[in-house]
Order: structure tokens, then C-alpha cells, then sequence
């Protein structure tokens, strides 16, 4: 299928490494010239080299901390310059430490840990599609894609599932306020997905089982195990990315406001 992205031009905020890296990736296979955000120049700039040469398409590394509004609008302004204006926004930005940040008892949370995940996850996407939206608008065409989690699924992480959930409704209401001008926006829910930490996370889990870590993983997605999923495997990255293209390409327009989860069927309860 041709998506009909060739020649579009995308931001995605997190794209140093993880799922957002697998969709800088698969948006640049597709043909989109891409700016990749993220706060480590150097990793930014290895990563902006690799996927250049990976895809023979245009990658560009842009560093910008979403926390701050001046370093996010600077950032869009000369995105749009140097790929000759902008389609697509992809928001994959994730707070230092990921969905760690302020997990625990109610009584252990550090207000300062929660607040920083809440600016950097959902004030760090709305900041950017602010400054995204008058582009959008002006052409009249364009894709803002979230990346949330299924914390906002689950109890027991405050800080992970209230920024994902905020995520989620935060998609909702910008859908409602730009399908007229030909803006559709999304969520995609990843769970548990192979990206660069993963042998980090095995290992450690490996440790508390006292096995290796490729049984570890067997373990964790054995058709009765409660960590597995319905196709009994880890989701990768690329995995994720296909959605997040799809969502992003002309063959997408009747998907608007709507969370798709990319998790291989994780979980027991029924949604509708």
C-alpha cells in the first residue's frame, strides 16, 4: 500500500532512541524528511547519521528541551526551515528515567518528580503542537500522533498513568478543535516493547528469577503468564512504528481522536 507520504516533512520529539527512533525510521523509509528532537546532542546526532544512512533519506537532528516553550518554538521554526515546512508531528518525548519517574506509595512521592513527568510528557506535547498547529492549518493537511502507554490503563504507577491518561484526553479534544482544517490527531498506546533497554530490564528481571534472561522473557509471555500478551512475544519498536506510519499517511483520514493500543493484546479487560 502507498501511504502518500513521500515528500512530507515530520517532527518527532524522543527520536534518539527507543519507539521513537523505530518511527523516525519507518517515516523516513516512507519517504518523509524528518527532524528527530531530543535533549543529548551527541545522541541525537549519531542517531540523526545512523537512520541517514540506514534509509538514504533526509534525518535531521534538532536539540530542544520540551520543558521550555522558547527552546520548543525555536525548534519547530527552524524544523520547518530546514525541511521546507511541516505535515507531521510525532510526540514520543518521555521524562529523564521514563515511566519510573515517581512510582510507589502515595506517601513516598516526591512532588517535584511527578510534576517534572507531567511538563515533560503532556505540557512537553501540548508545547509542541502549539507551536506546530498555525503550519498545519495553513496548508490545510497534517498528523499529530501521541505516544501514551497503557499505564493509563493500569493502577499502581501515579506518575506514568496520570501524564498517559492526560495523553489520551488531551488527543480527544485537539481532534475535536482541528478536523475541520484537515488535521487529524491520534494516541497509540505501546505496552512493553523491545527497544535499546530491553536487554538492561531482562537482565534484571533474569536476576530475580535466577535464570538467563532469554528464559526470562519466555516466562514472562508463556500463554498463562499475567506480564504476556495474546500472540505470546515482546512487541518491537518497529512494531509500533508501522502503526504510527499508518496513522500519519494519507490512507489514515477516517482514524481521528482515536487511542489505537500496540501492545499484542496485553491485558484481560474487554474496551469498547
Amino acid at each position: 500500500m502507498d501511504l502518500g507520504l513521500k515528500g512530507k516533512h515530520a517532527i518527532v520529539t524522543g527520536g534518539s532512541q527507543g519507539i521513537g527512533k523505530a518511527i523516525a525510521r519507518e517515516l523516513a523509509r516512507e519517504g518523509v524528511d524528518v527532524a528527530i528532537v531530543a535533549r543529548k546532542k551527541e545522541q541525537l546526532e549519531a542517531t540523526a547519521k545512523e537512520l541517514s544512512a540506514e534509509t538514504k533519506g533526509r534525518v535531521i537532528a534538532l536539540t530542544a528541551d520540551v520543558t521550555s516553550r522558547e527552546q520548543v518554538e525555536a525548534m519547530v521554526a527552524q524544523a520547518a526551515k530546514q525541511l521546507g515546512g511541516l505535515h507531521i508531528l510525532v510526540n514520543s518525548g518521555s521524562s529523564p528515567g521514563g515511566s519510573t519517574t515517581a512510582i510507589g506509595p502515595i506517601e513516598t512521592i516526591v512532588d517535584e518528580d511527578l510534576l517534572r513527568d507531567f511538563n515533560t510528557k503532556y505540557m512537553g506535547a501540548l508545547r509542541c503542537a502549539r507551536a506546530v498547529i498555525p503550519l498545519l492549518k495553513e496548508q490545510k493537511w497534517g498528523r499529530i500522533i501521541n505516544i501514551s502507554g497503557t499505564n493509563a490503563r493500569n493502577a499502581g504507577n501515579l506518575s506514568g498513568g496520570a501524564r498517559n491518561t492526560s495523553l489520551v484526553h488531551f488527543t480527544k479534544t485537539l481532534a475535536v478543535q482541528l478536523g475541520r482544517f484537515g488535521i487529524t490527531v491520534n494516541c497509540i498506546h505501546p505496552g512493553t516493547t523491545r527497544t535499546e533497554r530491553t536487554p538492561r530490564l531482562l537482565a534484571a528481571r533474569a536476576a530475580e528469577l535466577g535464570v538467563t534472561p532469554e528464559e526470562a522473557e519466555k516466562r514472562n509471555y508463556a500463554p498463562d503468564s499475567p506480564r504476556g500478551n495474546a500472540i505470546c512475544r515482546m512487541v518491537d519498536a518497529k512494531e509500533v512504528a508501522y502503526v504510527a506510519a499508518f496513522l500519519a499517511s494519507e490512507r489514515a483520514w477516517a482514524i481521528c481522536g482515536e487511542l489505537v493500543v500496540a501492545t499484542g493484546g496485553a491485558g484481560r479487560s474487554v474496551y469498547y
